[in-house]
C-alpha cells in the first residue's frame, strides 16, 4: 500500500493511498478518513460509492463530511469506481461505460471481464487491506453511495445483510436493467442474458427474496436524471409488502449534484452513526 496524500481534519486524518488488487488485477486508488477517536479504540467503517464519470477524490472535495464523521466517530472508506491503468479496457467517448463506470459488478464478457472485477473487489480486496491496515471494526459497518454507487451500495447491502448493519443512497439508479444509462453497460459487462443482470438490479434483488432491515433514500425533484435513470418510484412498489423498512424522502428543488449531496450527508452520517453504534 502507497501514500498518496495526507492531511489533517476536524483531528483525524484523510489519506489517499494506492494498491495492488487482486481482483482488479490492476492498481487501485481509494480514500480513507480515519476520525480521531480511532487513537483510542476501533471505530465504525462507511462505505461510500462514487457515480458515473468519479473518482475517489469527488466525495473527498465535494461531499462535506469530515467535521460529522470526526464527531460521530466514522471511519469514511471511498474507493474509486471502477478499475484504472493502460491496460484496464475503456471507452473514452462513452461516459457510461469503461473507467468511471464500473457499475459495482463483475464483468463476465470480454474484454471487461479481465479487470472491472468491482463488486469481488469492495466485498473481498479492499474489506481485508481495511481491516488490516487500519483501527476499523469490521463488525460494524454501513454503507451508502450517490448515483451509480447508489445502485452499489442498495445491491451490496440487499445481497450482504450480515456484513453491513445499515444502507442509504442519495439518488440511486434503482432499476439499472431498464434505465437508459446502464442497460448498454450491463450488456457489455454480463452479456444480453438478462436474467445475470438481476444480481446487480436492486428492484430485482427484492422481488427476488434479498431483503435489508431499512434503508433510506434521499432524491432531488430538481435532478435531471429522475424519470428516465432513477426512478425512485420502481423501489418503493418493489418493497411494498416486504419488511424493509423504506424512508424515500423527496426533496423540492435539488439537483443531481455534490450540492445536493452536500446539504444532507449531516442526515445520512447520524443515520448510520445511530445503526453502527
Amino acid at each position: 500500500m502507497k501514500t498518496i496524500s495526507e492531511a489533517v481534519a476536524f483531528g483525524g486524518r484523510q489519506v489517499v493511498y494506492s494498491h495492488a488488487s487482486t481482483a482488479c488485477a490492476c492498481e487501485m486508488t481509494f480514500a480513507v478518513f480515519v476520525p480521531p477517536q480511532a487513537a483510542e479504540a476501533p471505530c465504525p467503517v462507511l462505505w461510500y460509492l462514487s457515480g458515473l464519470t468519479c473518482t475517489h477524490a469527488n466525495v473527498m472535495d465535494k461531499g462535506e463530511y469530515r467535521r460529522m464523521a470526526a464527531e460521530l466517530g466514522l471511519i469514511i472508506v471511498c474507493p474509486d469506481t471502477s478499475p484504472r491503468g493502460p491496460d484496464a479496457a475503456d471507452e473514452p467517448d462513452n461516459w457510461q461505460m469503461g473507467k468511471g463506470a464500473g457499475f459495482y459488478l463483475d464483468a463476465t464478457e470480454e474484454p471487461w471481464a479481465q479487470h472491472y472485477q468491482m463488486s469481488r473487489y469492495l466485498t473481498e480486496d479492499l474489506p481485508a487491506l481495511i481491516a488490516a491496515a487500519f483501527p476499523a471494526d469490521m463488525s460494524r459497518q454501513g454503507i451508502f453511495g450517490h448515483s451509480m454507487g447508489g445502485h452499489g451500495a442498495l445491491t451490496m447491502a440487499l445481497k450482504n445483510p450480515s456484513r453491513f448493519r445499515s444502507c442509504s443512497a442519495f439518488a440511486p439508479i434503482v432499476a439499472p436493467s431498464t434505465a437508459d444509462w446502464s442497460i448498454g453497460a450491463f450488456e457489455a459487462y454480463l452479456g444480453p442474458d438478462r436474467a445475470a443482470w438481476r444480481a446487480y438490479d436492486a428492484c430485482a434483488l427484492v422481488e427476488d427474496g434479498a431483503r435489508f432491515p431499512e434503508i433510506l433514500i434521499d432524491q432531488g425533484s430538481a435532478d435531471g436524471f429522475l424519470e428516465k435513470g432513477l426512478r425512485p418510484w420502481l423501489f418503493e412498489k418493489a418493497v411494498e409488502g416486504t419488511e424493509i423498512a423504506l424512508t424515500l424522502r423527496m426533496q423540492p428543488h435539488y439537483d443531481h449534484s455534490y450540492f445536493f449531496i452536500s446539504t444532507f450527508m449531516d442526515d445520512h452520517l447520524r443515520w448510520h452513526a445511530t445503526r453502527l453504534a
